[in-house]
């Protein structure tokens, strides 16, 4: 069983590397080594090392920027997954793909179920949507999580954009009216490998199966509360020098915050579908933010 993990330097796709390695031959590809910006050269790899599991873990995530990288981010997070799904069907492998809170407007006012309506206010989220809707339209077989507001201790996120601006800066204003849940990409990783095994990977599902969860931590907050419970954590993790506490971060309306990309209100998403189908209950995220920056601590302390 060999498995071709696409986008394995992300802070992703480094935990899908250890979750997926108990499952058989892992063929990680970083974004150097496999730019999904290269049609011609992705469909080459796929068709050269037929795998028989592809999990997509690469994609364009640079929300604002995307705003003025329109064809780049289609290029990414639309064209390429329909590649991986063209050549997955003729493979008859399944292909694992990973989604956004961003496909809905977010102007419901409770969790999103995965038959809502779709609506993306920004070009990444119509960029994903897209490559959904593109994995969809082929015949091969596949699983889509979608989940939102990804953290890990390797990559750029907003836990360590929060832990920054708390060693540099005496009080920190952040936006309180968009909920959603934080989601530690370990955790995505640890139900990815699960579903995959409980699937046979995909041995189990029908030729042409396409299957969409919603995949997020428990317990929604604001990006205000977030950054609070990061710096209260922080606090009480040896190794970090911060200029405020939970205090000093002040509630900031989207108003008044203006980003070239606009950004859902509510993203927060149910998750009960994957619950009931696997037997799962998705965890809260505070643990793991925990772990996260003891780990950065040690990082700090070795120097690296």
């Amino acid at each position: 069983m060999k498995t071709l993990l696409l986008g394995c330097d992300g802070q992703l796709g480094w935990q899908l590397q250890r979750s997926l390695a108990p499952h058989g031959e892992v063929l990680a590809c970083t974004r150097r080594e496999c730019d999904l910006a290269d049609g011609d050269a992705l469909r080459a790899l796929l068709r050269r090392e037929r795998p028989r599991v592809i999990v997509n873990a690469a994609a364009y995530t640079a929300v604002d920027k995307a705003e003025s990288e329109r064809d780049l981010a289609w290029a990414i997070n639309a064209e390429a997954p329909a590649v991986m799904a063209e050549e997955a069907a003729a493979l008859g492998a399944l292909l694992v793909h990973y989604s956004t809170d961003y496909v809905f407007p977010g102007d419901k006012a409770t969790p999103y179920v995965e038959t809502d309506a779709v609506g993306p206010l920004n070009v990444y989220g119509q960029s994903k949507l897209a490559g959904e809707e593109a994995i969809r339209a082929q015949a091969c077989r596949s699983l889509i999580f979608r989940t939102s507001w990804v953290f890990g201790a390797r990559g750029h996120n907003f836990v360590k954009t929060i832990l920054r601006l708390a060693a540099e800066r005496e009080s920190l204003n952040v936006v309180d009216d968009q909920i959603g849940s934080p989601t530690p990409a370990a955790m995505i990783a640890t139900v990815t490998g699960v579903v995959l095994a409980m699937l046979g990977h995909g041995r189990e599902m029908r030729a042409g199966e396409h299957r969409l969860y919603h995949l997020a931590a428990r317990r929604p907050v604001s990006w205000c509360e977030f950054a609070r419970s990061i710096v209260a954590r922080a606090a009480e993790t040896p190794g970090f020098a911060l200029k405020l506490t939970p205090a000093e971060i002040h509630p900031l309306p989207s108003v008044d915050y203006p980003t070239p990309a606009r950004r859902p209100g509510n993203s927060r998403l149910d998750c009960q579908r994957l619950e009931q189908d696997f037997g799962l209950r998705m965890p809260d995220w505070e643990p793991y933010l925990q772990r996260m920056l003891q780990l950065l601590a040690i990082k700090q302390r070795n120097g690296y």
